[in-house]
């Protein structure tokens, strides 16, 4: 909301002198936030003056472009200049040089003198063109910042202007004025116009505040039986409230729409950032700014027949003021005439009843529509206006009224309009519900001892009826604040205005002996390990589809898949709590790629939701009291399993190309080594065999489980269909582990082996085994047939080919010997290599190769 500060200064205590860098400092100390500071003059620096065209010459030049060679007056006739610089006439007449040609000898215009600053840094000198000195230039309003239009200069007499020679066009225009813009959040409608934002200023400022509406309101007609017919029919309110409670409906009756709006209105509005279009249209919009309410005027001989609000049929459509047709939903409010849809309640109008040029009678709207009805036809449509902003944050129900007497007014005054004596008020609008509030209930909330007197003269200042009661008091929210509907809500109006600095701030600290749990150790301990590695930590929304779920939570396809069903999801593509992180991990790997990344490793440590049963939702208990263990229990059941996993992903290259690195395209074992990573940290050797997964690539996935058998997740690379669905990476890799069961298998104390000092005996072996025996499972074999001196055995080549018999492989291994106490022997070593042969020939059916 952008404020101007000579608007404000009519209804707040804004001293003269004050900028909108002050005003701003002042509305944050009662939670408005500023947004920026809007100040024409900041582009715009004079001279910039009134003048009037004494002489208009044509000329036609060798480029075939006609110019006017003119002299402007700019001091009055028989006064001195007090203007001093270089180009600056003092006799008073400059010699200008115009590519214009809507104005003729006698004109008032605005005239940049030499040394002005214009918009985009455009300075004025005296120059040399089309064989004239042209010292200064007659402006344009694009030129001066306040429109577009660049066809022709600013005839003042356009504006219904005819001020003296030489007035200061800055000040004229109200190009003096200043802005300051607040963001108005949505539980705080009512700041949404002058009115509001000057009670604001007042409660800052600990002033009193005059309401503006209230000297309308003491002029505003009753109701009369012959007023303009409307009728409101909603048959199918959203969530039971009705989308229309109130709707005015005044006329006006030989209005001039062409007649210019005044400079003071225009530059309001421009400030404000709304566009100044016509008279009628800028009265419609001023009036919104100032009150708060939106207004729409329609074409009164345009309109067939009496209005009726209601809800939109199947298949009707409507063409708005906008310049498009729009198929409607059964769920939009309309506003309707004898010949059907005549606008969207609360958000456009229809371009049937438009006010134009012509029109002569108008039909003043002021009416309260539902904030959801509006929000959803808002977003249905894609078409956010001004009034909706302000419908669906919540309208002054009892502003209607005085809003479309200050339309009509201005109307009368500026348009020359007729007020009609006819008054239409439809009100089905009821009171605010009282809250009651316990006499320490803000002190208790906030930590603050405030007084009766502090709470008292708060509320009222709000504009709160408050009336004591034997436990505290009785407050009805005054209409403007719709957002005041709870106890709650009158606390924090307390804390506001009082100041929150007189909030306490005590940090809170830790008792000793305490720190992170060895849980929270174990995965900080994890996750420092993988980013040291070279992965970056992300997060995912923990949002997803139902087919995401089947997809990654199960092995096989078509397995059940039980998922928790979020009740108010932000789209029905994500309208479930993640089984896997992989399904988010994978789509900010997609969004990066699409944006020029090539090579990623990425990771996240969240949680998952499995739940084990089906669940339902539970109602909750109320508030204000603690509930029974057995409500407890009933709501504990409805939450699902909560473990939290470790996912990464990779794609690209395993690193950046240089003149001293050639990279590598990642693979399935960049995979496996972040899962073996994240085991090593925790003491946990984890156990690879071959498996399968519906989301990963079927010869090239790995099982993952604990040392006693416990599944804990999968690695490998991800199937080339779903890569391609997808969009994603060729190749890419993933890996995921349950990292709740991987830390519950951590042991907890970790046993070093000691150093020997003696060498080691290595000895490679060649095995031949069939093509379905894991090279794993070959390992496991041959450690567990070599016995104590067995160090380690490293796989360091698989060969087929010729030699070996089709179905078979031959595994190279190389097996280092070291004892702790003497150094092996030959012989030694040998026999502890034959003893791990038999064991794999045994179990494998494993032959030496010849």
């Amino acid at each position: 909301m952008r404020v101007p500060l000579s608007w404000l200064r009519e209804h707040a205590p804004v001293p003269a002198d004050a900028t909108a860098e002050d005003v701003l400092a002042t509305l944050v100390q009662v939670g408005l936030e500023e947004e920026d500071v809007h100040r024409p003059a900041d582009e715009l620096h004079g001279p910039v003056v009134v003048g009037q065209v004494l002489s208009k010459e044509p000329e036609t030049h060798s480029n075939g472009k006609t110019v006017n060679w003119c002299t402007v007056r700019v001091v009055p006739e028989g006064q001195e200049q007090t203007l001093t610089g270089k180009g600056i006439d003092p006799s008073g007449v400059q010699g200008v040089i115009c590519g214009a040609h809507n104005f003729e000898v006698g004109d008032k215009v605005v005239v940049t003198l030499p040394g002005a600053v214009l918009p985009g840094n455009f300075r004025i000198s005296a120059r040399k063109t089309y064989g004239h000195t042209s010292a200064g230039m007659i402006a344009s309003v694009r030129e001066l910042g306040i429109g577009e239009d660049h066809d022709g200069i600013l005839v003042l007499s356009t504006l219904g202007l005819d001020p003296e020679i030489g007035t200061d066009a800055l000040e004229l225009l109200g190009l003096h004025d200043e802005a300051a813009e607040i963001n108005v959040t949505p539980d705080r409608g009512y700041a949404f116009s002058v009115r509001g934002v000057a009670r604001e200023y007042c409660h800052a400022v600990h002033q009193p505040f005059t309401d503006p509406a209230e000297a309308v309101a003491a002029r505003v007609p009753a109701p009369t039986a012959g007023g303009f017919p409307v009728t409101v029919d909603d048959a199918a309110p959203i969530h039971g409230n009705p989308g229309c409670t109130r709707f005015v409906a005044r006329m006006v009756t030989g209005i001039d729409a062409t007649a210019p709006t005044p400079p003071w209105m225009s530059a309001r509005l421009r400030l404000a950032g709304i566009r100044s279009i016509s008279l009628p249209v800028d009265i419609s919009n001023y009036v919104m700014l100032e009150f708060g309410q939106p207004l729409h005027f329609y074409d009164l001989q345009a309109l067939a027949g009496g209005i009726t609000v209601r809800r939109a049929a199947a298949g009707e459509t409507l063409g708005t003021l906008d310049g498009k047709q729009r198929t409607l939903d059964p769920e939009d409010l309309l506003i309707t005439d004898g010949s059907g849809p005549i606008g969207l309640a609360g958000v456009m109008g229809g371009a049937t009843t438009e006010v134009s040029d012509g029109t002569a009678d108008v039909l003043v709207e002021a009416a309260r529509f539902d904030e959801v009805s509006v929000a959803r036809t808002t977003r249905r449509h894609r078409l956010p206006s001004e009034a909706s902003k302000r419908f669906e944050r919540g309208v002054d129900p009892q502003i209607a009224p005085v809003a479309a007497q200050r339309a009509v007014e201005l109307l009368v005054e500026l348009a020359g309009g007729t007020a009609g004596p006819e008054v239409t008020d439809v009100d089905a609008t009821t009171a605010p519900e009282p809250i009651e509030l316990p006499w320490d209930y803000a002190g208790r909330r906030v930590g603050v001892d405030y007084t009766a007197e502090q709470v008292v003269s708060v509320l009222t200042e709000l504009g709160g009826q408050v009336q004591a009661t034997d436990e505290g008091w009785r407050v009805v929210p005054p209409t403007w604040r719709t957002d005041l509907l709870a106890k709650e809500d009158l606390v924090e109006e307390i804390a506001r205005l009082v100041g929150y600095d007189a909030i306490p701030s005590r940090l809170p600290v830790a008792p000793p002996g305490r720190g992170l749990t060895p849980e929270q150790q174990a995965r900080k301990r994890v996750a420092d390990a993988l980013a040291a590695a070279g992965l970056t930590e992300v997060l995912a929304y923990p949002f997803v589809s139902q087919a995401d779920n089947e997809l990654w939570g199960a092995p096989e396809p078509g397995a059940p898949v039980l998922s928790v069903k979020l009740a108010n999801p932000i789209s029905e593509a994500q309208g479930m709590l993640r089984v896997s992180l992989l399904p988010g991990l994978l789509e900010v790997l997609r969004r990066n790629t699409s944006r020029g990344f090539r090579d990623l490793a990425l990771y996240e440590v969240g949680r998952v939701f499995r739940p084990v049963q089906q669940l339902v939702t539970r109602t909750l208990p109320p508030l204000g009291a603690h509930p029974g263990q057995e409500v407890l229990d009933e709501l504990e059941t409805g939450i699902p399993v909560q473990p939290r996993h470790l996912a990464a992903v990779f794609a690209g290259r395993d690193a950046a190309e240089s003149p001293w690195v050639t990279p590598r395209p990642v693979d399935w074992q960049d995979a496996l080594d972040a899962a073996r990573l994240a085991g090593e940290v925790l003491g946990v050797e984890l156990t690879v065999r071959q498996g399968t997964h519906q989301a990963f690539h079927p010869g090239r996935t790995a099982v993952l489980s604990a040392p006693d058998g416990t599944p804990l997740g999968y690695a490998g690379e991800l199937h080339p269909q779903l890569v391609a669905a997808q969009d994603l990476p060729a190749r890419t890799v993933a890996m995921e582990l349950n990292l709740s069961s991987l830390i519950d298998a951590e042991v907890d104390v970790v046993q070093a082996r000691p150093i020997s000092g003696y060498p080691a005996a290595t000895q490679d072996v060649a095995l031949v085994v069939e093509e379905s025996v894991p090279a794993a499972a070959l390992r496991a074999a041959l450690e567990e047939g070599a016995g104590e001196l067995l160090e380690d055995v490293r796989v360091f080549d698989v060969y087929r080919g010729a030699g070996i018999e089709p179905g078979r492989k031959s595994v190279a291994l190389a097996l280092r010997f070291r004892a702790p106490d003497r150094t092996l022997t030959a012989d030694e070593a040998s026999a502890a290599r034959e003893a791990a042969v038999a064991v794999a020939a045994e179990r494998h059916g494993a032959v030496l190769r010849g």
